[in-house]
């Protein structure tokens, strides 16, 4: 066994400014190459009163010490706090380095990550941060996530540019972005990438907005422009605001991704457990309101297949406890795409009992595992076809987007396969 990696694990307690010690995470790497985590919880924090589990089902609040070979070693409620594709990117570029642990990554993570965790090498927790980049800075981070996506190792990145980069939330992926700030409070801004076949920012803002006609939840968002380049703004719906008396800050919510409810892997080569169907079975035991957060999550699977999302994978959905419950998060992430065969649209977890198969007849086939018969789910399945159909070239416009984004996502909806009878697996 190699030498273990350690860090303390800090959580902001749910309604409240405190931040506290809860428990401390080490990773050891195997001789196979592979990694062993351990977790255990402070006494200090066992004994609170308002103690909350960071994952009720896989860390309850117990003073045994909780092991995990999953992830590489990492559990997944402390792997969703920690940086994104884009977040480790920027971290490997300042540092140098491309041969960094899980441990690494959670240290030199953002202090203001996804969720109610941070991390580092103290029983006590630093003094929090409370500053952020701006609204109206947009232009100077558009400009240095571009001078990083150039990746050139070898030129060092300017002390400004890198106060710049900070890796802000791991809500997001691998495109270009930034957390920032404005009197409304805090955006995560996704910037253009290159290689973009089309303008993202207002296709994905259409996108929410279709969802939002289609009884799905998402953060509130806008579309800024700088200069030639437009860039989305998504309200993040794991931080509330807070004023009382002299005191202002941010409320932290726990989440965790379906990646961590499901207890599945990362790599898209094992989804044994990537399953809506599975997710909706979490829901009943996780959820404060899970024949609410079940039908919405049946609205979820039916619009990334009128819309070909096939970016669905489990990281992109999560679950947030603003108290001591858990609810479904607001729906993020929704991307057409429109480059694939009209006979096979496969979302990236299996949807009904034929798998992956993005129709209607396999979708409707489990409909009963999310709390509705099947009349019942081909009758929201007609709404909302109705309704996408209607709407997503309007939507796209009224964000912004060109004639010629539409004409290039176009074939993403409303694919004729969707209405083909499912035979084989």
């Amino acid at each position: 066994m190699g030498r273990p990696n350690e860090c303390f694990v800090y959580i902001q307690m749910p309604g409240t400014l405190e931040v506290v010690t809860c428990g401390r995470f080490s990773c050891e790497t195997t001789r196979e190459g592979g990694g062993v985590g351990r977790f255990v919880y402070g006494r200090s924090y066992r004994t609170r009163p308002d103690a909350v589990p960071l994952d009720p089902f896989h860390l309850p609040v117990v003073p045994t010490v909780a092991e995990t070979a999953k992830l590489g070693g990492i559990f997944g409620a402390l792997r969703d706090a920690s940086p994104d594709g884009w977040g480790r990117r920027v971290i490997e570029r300042i540092l140098g380095s491309r041969n960094l642990g899980e441990v690494d990554f959670l240290l030199e993570s953002s202090a203001d990550g996804a969720g109610a965790l941070t991390f580092g090498r103290g029983p006590v927790p630093p003094a929090p941060v409370r500053t952020f980049n701006r609204v109206v800075q947009l232009d100077e981070l558009r400009r240095a996530a571009a001078l990083l996506e150039e990746d050139q190792p070898g030129v060092p990145i300017p002390p400004p540019i890198v106060d710049l980069l900070n890796p802000g939330s791991s809500l997001g992926g691998a495109r270009p972005k930034n957390v920032v700030e404005d009197d409304d409070g805090l955006w995560v801004a996704k910037f253009p990438q290159r290689g973009d076949r089309w303008s993202n920012a207002p296709v994905e803002a259409a996108m929410l907005g279709l969802a939002v006609r289609c009884g799905i939840r998402v953060p509130e968002t806008r579309v800024e422009r700088v200069g030639d380049d437009a860039i989305l703004l998504v309200k993040r719906f794991d931080r509330e605001r807070v004023e009382s008396g002299e005191e202002r800050g941010y409320l932290r919510h726990r989440m965790v991704s379906a990646l961590t409810v499901l207890d599945a892997e990362e790599s898209p080569t094992d989804r044994a457990n990537w399953s809506y169907v599975a997710l909706a079975d979490e829901l009943r035991r996780w959820s404060a309101r899970p024949r609410q957060d079940r039908v919405e999550l049946f609205r979820r699977v039916v619009l990334n297949a009128l819309i070909s999302n096939v970016d669905d994978h489990p990281r992109n959905h999560a679950l947030i406890a603003p108290g001591r419950g858990w609810i479904l998060a607001p729906a993020y992430d929704l991307t057409p795409n429109p480059r694939q065969g009209l006979d096979d649209r496969r979302l990236a977890m299996d949807c009904g009992r034929f798998g992956r198969v993005a129709r209607r007849d396999n979708i409707v086939s489990q409909a009963a595992r999310f709390g509705l018969h099947a009349d019942e789910a081909n009758a929201i399945i007609d709404e909302m076809k109705t309704t996408v159909g209607a709407s997503w070239r309007a939507e796209i416009l009224r964000q912004g987007g060109s004639r010629h984004d539409c004409d290039v996502v176009e074939p993403a909806f409303l694919a004729p396969g969707f209405e083909y009878s499912t035979q084989t697996p």
